[in-house]
C-alpha cells in the first residue's frame, strides 16, 4: 500500500470528516426525511439492517449503487474486508421519498456533497436484500464491524 494512499486515508478522519450533522441538515431542509442513520461501527449493511428494523419495513440496496472511496476499496482489498460490513463514519443513510430523492441529490451535489441512490424501502416481508449483478440475496449482517479483523490480528 502507497504512503499517499494511507496519507489520504488518515486525512478522511479532518476532511471531509466524520460528522454527518450538515449533511443531516441539508437533506431536511430540501426533503421531507423519513427516516436517517449515520452508519458507523458494522458499516452500511448493518445501518440498513438496523434502519429496517427500527421502522419496520424492508430495504432492497443496489451493490453497483453504492459508492465506495477508492482509498478505503484499496484497503478493504488488502486486507481481505468487505467494505458494507466496515465504520463508515462521515456517511449518512436517509430514506425519503422516492418523489424527493432528485431534490435531496441537487441539494448535496450543490454544496459539495457526494450523494447516491442505493436502494429502495419494501414490505418487512421481503427483508433486507442486496442485488449485486442483478442477483438478490439477503444481505450479509456482521456481528462485528469487519475492521476488527485487522486489529485483531496485530
Amino acid at each position: 500500500m502507497g504512503a499517499d494512499v494511507i496519507g489520504r486515508a488518515r486525512g478522511f478522519l479532518r476532511r471531509p470528516g466524520i460528522s454527518v450533522l450538515p449533511e443531516a441538515r441539508l437533506a431536511c431542509r430540501a426533503a421531507r426525511v423519513h427516516a436517517m442513520h449515520d452508519p458507523t461501527e458494522g458499516g452500511l449493511a448493518t445501518a440498513c439492517w438496523e434502519l429496517a428494523q427500527a421502522a419496520e419495513v424492508g430495504v432492497r440496496v443496489y451493490r453497483e449503487q453504492i459508492p465506495v472511496l477508492g482509498e478505503g476499496r484499496l484497503l478493504c482489498e488488502a486486507f481481505g474486508l468487505d467494505p458494507l460490513g466496515t465504520i463508515a463514519s462521515g456517511s449518512l443513510l436517509l430514506a425519503v421519498d422516492p418523489s424527493d430523492a432528485d431534490a435531496v441529490r441537487a441539494a448535496c451535489r450543490d454544496a459539495g456533497i457526494a450523494c447516491a441512490a442505493i436502494g429502495t424501502v419494501t414490505r418487512a416481508s421481503l427483508g433486507v436484500t442486496l442485488v449485486s449483478g442483478g442477483i438478490a440475496r439477503p444481505m450479509t449482517s456482521f456481528a462485528r464491524d469487519e475492521i476488527t479483523k485487522v486489529l485483531s490480528s496485530t
